[in-house]
């Protein structure tokens, strides 16, 4: 190696090669430019006009007895809220609520579980799988009205009832699934199939391959999609509309209430189902952060 550097020419030896030189970015002497400003004040105008809506209703439930629907606030209570599980007046609130919770939980059950498979069965290439994907994201073309109006009458020609827990659950799956699905393709899409080839080697089975390393590292994409699946259910309208029956769930009593009641119960109503909404997102989001806070301790370990 001396000898092959001592005949190379002295040219490419001794000059020392100039490092690169970069020009420093100098920072901005002046203000923000108005352009930030321009879009500061349309994110502004943006939340205002999400939220500011729903702080009106909060704040008018909290009134007292002598309350209207309309401001200036009269009295601090929760009376309202009282009236409303009390009072016959305001419809079958707690009944609409408990179906509502329930439905919404079969429905959630069900999309996580038939969104899990799905990704499992499109992992493959298969005959006629285009024609199968685009016939399941179809159903979120139709309008949920019509689609609703359409399961009622399949089960009126079939001599079936309508209710919550049988024809209102298939419509409400019509919605909930492709979104379930769609989130289930996202989050397959990026699992890596070393870990599961590793598995096999180890000796692992199919099932064991399943539930000790897929189902662990897709859980907050399972989360996601149940927490799809939940709030697409607790608030769906136009799909139930036609096919709970005669038992309403929660958003059709609120909607029934819109025609009968003049009183901040309907507030108070509101607001109760907005805090249930931010439990579940909260414990959803706990839920993501505990797995992978256990992911990052096991890795450790």
């Amino acid at each position: 190696m001396s000898a092959v550097l001592a005949d190379m020419p002295e040219t490419e030896t001794s000059e020392p090669i100039a490092p690169a030189t970069t020009k420093a970015i100098a920072p901005s002497k002046g203000g923000r430019p108005w352009t930030f400003y321009v879009l500061a004040t349309l994110f502004a105008v943006y939340v205002i006009a999400l939220y500011g809506p729903m702080f009106c209703i909060y704040i008018l439930s909290f009134q007292d007895i002598r309350g209207g629907l309309v401001f200036p606030m009269k009295g601090h209570s929760l009376h309202w809220f009282v009236d409303l599980f009390t009072q016959a007046r305001t419809g079958d609130v707690k009944g609409s609520f408990d179906r509502s919770i329930k439905l919404a939980v079969i429905v959630t059950i069900i999309t996580v579980v038939v969104s899990f498979l799905a990704g499992l069965g499109f992992r493959r290439r298969f005959r006629g799988d285009t024609f199968v994907f685009y016939m399941m994201i179809g159903s979120l073309v139709a309008p949920g009205l019509v689609l609703g109006l359409g399961t009622g009458l399949l089960f009126q020609a079939l001599g079936l009832d309508a209710a919550w827990y049988t024809s209102a659950l298939g419509a409400q799956l019509s919605w909930t699934l492709p979104f379930g699905v769609l989130v289930m393709f996202a989050v397959m899409s990026r699992f890596n199939h070393v870990w599961e080839e590793a598995a096999y080697d180890l000796g692992a089975s199919r099932w064991q391959s399943i539930r000790l390393v897929m189902i662990p590292v897709l859980a907050p994409g399972l989360v996601a999609v149940a927490l799809f699946g939940f709030t697409l259910s607790y608030d769906e309208f136009a799909r139930s509309l036609q096919t709970a029956g005669s038992l309403n769930t929660l958003p059709l009593e609120i909607w029934s209430m819109t025609l009968n009641v003049t009183s901040p119960s309907l507030y108070a109503l509101g607001t109760v189902t907005t805090i249930v909404s931010f439990i579940v997102i909260g414990a959803s989001l706990g839920t993501i952060v505990l797995l992978q806070k256990k992911r990052g301790s096991r890795a450790k370990g």
